[in-house]
């Protein structure tokens, strides 16, 4: 199922061709099945600064404002060989998908990543599991985080998902062996998890013990962007969800809703690995996922 990555001096790679269901058509018998043509490639300053960037802007939601994105775009795009982006219509269109990983330790004087340094501090500061994470990311720390950022359209496949990163493992292994500082001592994922909660729609109509019943029921579960996450957790030393800084009104988690009697309400993720442990994760989310390697 998986192709080799193209990059930018090799003849056009033969595309692997990916066998998605579509929506039924109405009929238990009738079923669409479209076939999608994905390509992977490395990150190219030449034509993916826009796409990046609109993906970094969905991966942190409403909190995206909070950053220098266009710095970080670029710090993505200045290490070539080290990630990927999924797309469909060859190397001069938009990404659909990416995966890569930043040094912190590295980069810790560049103002963005002292922005994100500063926000995840702050935002994990509730959880008392997360406490580890924050010496981690202390200004005096010698540890070496990698910190993985991946987002990709709602309607992606979850298969694009093991290719991405058992491209990243073996890039790392990589630029170990040529004395490149990637070799990580900790790996932090950024996600995102959602809860639904109550619509706010209708509110006058709907009966009051019902209205709360739901939101009851909704509180309960969290839900996840990323399938995933509910594996790299098994690898993980903490996990945990924050709210994000910047909160929406309350027809917020309206906007959002599809198709669905529930609201829904996002918030942000963070999933920390140490990292020898990092390759049975990438392991296990093939397993999970299904892709062949």
């Amino acid at each position: 199922m998986v192709k080799r990555k193209a990059n930018g001096d090799d003849k056009a790679p033969s595309k692997t061709k990916m066998d998605i269901d579509g929506e039924d058509s109405g009929s238990d018998d009738d079923e669409s099945m479209l076939n999608v043509d994905f390509e992977w490639f490395d990150p190219d300053p030449e034509v993916d600064f826009h796409g990046l960037k609109t993906l970094l802007r969905q991966l942190f939601d409403v909190d995206n404002q909070l950053f220098d994105l266009s710095e970080l775009t670029e710090m993505i795009l200045a290490q070539p060989t080290l990630g990927s982006t999924v797309k469909c219509d060859g190397k001069e269109s938009d990404p659909f998908a990416f995966l890569t990983v930043l040094n912190l330790h590295q980069h810790r004087e560049k103002a963005v990543i002292q922005q994100l340094t500063q926000y995840l501090v702050s935002q994990s500061a509730t959880q008392d599991t997360m406490k580890q994470l924050q010496s981690l990311l202390s200004p005096d720390s010698k540890a070496q985080v990698g910190l993985i950022l991946s987002e990709r359209f709602i309607n992606m496949p979850h298969q694009i998902i093991p290719p991405l990163y058992n491209m990243i493992r073996e890039e790392i292994d990589l630029a170990i062996k040529d004395k490149k500082p990637y070799d990580f001592t900790h790996y932090l994922v950024i996600s995102k998890t959602y809860t639904e909660v109550a619509s706010q729609l209708d509110a006058e109509d709907e009966r009051p013990q019902k209205k709360k019943k739901a939101a009851k029921e909704a509180a309960a579960e969290t839900f996840y962007f990323h399938p995933e996450d509910e594996v790299l957790h098994k690898h993980a030393l903490v996990h945990c969800s924050f709210d994000y800084a910047k909160q929406g009104d309350e027809g917020a988690s309206d906007a959002k809703r599809a198709f669905q009697e529930l609201g829904v309400r996002p918030q942000g993720h963070l999933i920390l690995i140490e990292g020898k442990k990092f390759e049975g994760a990438v392991r296990a989310v093939g397993e999970y996922l299904g892709a062949e390697a």
